[in-house]
């Protein structure tokens, strides 16, 4: 009889990608039964997945009773959590605390996590705003406390597809090509890429085939770090257009954005240039654990083209 794995946020880019992941893999397929949790069943991205023998739950996060039915007699569990969808640290770690609560008394065996670093700390208190990774860290920490529910986990990287707004094409009275503009030194700043939509499911598939031997472990999920020179470049070569990097003030890159993300953005930058964006870590260990290579910049860029082909300045 094949094993559930509860995968939360099914129809997301990352929950996503770890329902196709499963599907398509030969021996994963066989041994798990796919459950997907999504906020409406009915939405055409869940029905295409019904199509394909998944098992739809619509599941409310605000408590571990509510979520009890989406883990009820799962062996795995996939947990992403949405700080953008209410901007607060502490509902994302309530959310976060309830799946934990509600596997833990359903015999889950093992939760994956999509978590991320303690920037406040792996900064020494210098930055202090980045709530969206603070979170995440909180809810880690709780996840290890947990006694009887082994945890692996996955850290996924910057997203490649934040750079399809933020590379603008130049206006007319400017000379053609492109340009980011971002807060930090383009030749010190380094961002671990991450295609979400297309590898998440890579990362995941080796803490599930890794189990139990991963327990406990993080796996930073990024294809290379890249400095934003690099990443400039790059995306210049495959475009065959000139683009180029610039420095700009703090307050600038905060007047582009909605002032309640504009600190916490403008840090997760900072975050680029010191301590890092993954305090330093070499990924070497958790690329060596992938069975499939994971998508590169200029593949990402070769692929998505047309939407900075038309997206305006």
């Amino acid at each position: 009889m094949s094993k559930i794995i509860t995968v939360f946020g099914a129809t997301g880019n990352q929950g996503g990608s770890v329902v196709e992941a499963i599907l398509t893999d030969k021996s994963l397929s066989r041994e798990f039964k796919v459950r997907a949790v999504t906020r409406d069943v009915n939405k055409p991205a869940a029905q295409k997945l019904a199509s394909k023998g998944v098992e739809l739950v619509s599941a409310d996060m605000s408590s571990s009773s509510s979520v009890a039915p989406a883990v009820k007699d799962a062996h795995t569990v996939f947990l992403v959590t949405n700080f953008w969808e209410s901007m607060s640290a502490a509902t994302e770690i309530s959310q976060g605390k309830a799946v934990v609560d509600a596997s833990k008394a359903a015999g889950v065996e093992h939760i994956i996590f999509s978590s991320l670093i303690d920037a406040t700390k792996a900064s020494g208190g210098r930055l202090p705003n980045i709530s969206h990774f603070d979170g995440k860290a909180r809810i880690e920490e709780y996840i290890r406390a947990t006694s009887g529910v082994k945890g692996t986990f996955v850290l996924p990287g910057m997203f490649m597809s934040g750079f399809t707004t933020m590379i603008r094409p130049n206006p007319p009275s400017e000379p053609a090509g492109y340009t980011l503009a971002l807060p930090v030194d383009p030749d010190k700043a380094e961002a671990p890429l991450f295609a979400a939509a297309e590898d998440m499911g890579k990362f995941v598939k080796a803490a599930i085939k890794n189990f139990p031997l991963q327990t406990g472990n993080r796996i930073l999920a990024a294809t290379d770090y890249y400095t934003i020179h690099r990443l400039i470049s790059e995306f210049a070569e495959v475009m065959g257009k000139p683009a180029h990097a610039v420095q700009i003030p703090d307050d600038k890159f905060k007047s582009f954005l909605s002032p309640a993300a504009a600190q916490e953005l403008l840090e997760n930058m900072k975050l680029l240039e010191g301590p890092g964006y993954y305090a330093g870590e070499s990924l070497g260990a958790s690329l060596a654990l992938l069975e499939e290579k994971p998508t590169t910049w200029k593949e990402f860029v070769e692929k998505h083209k047309e939407k900075w082909l038309h997206s305006s300045p």
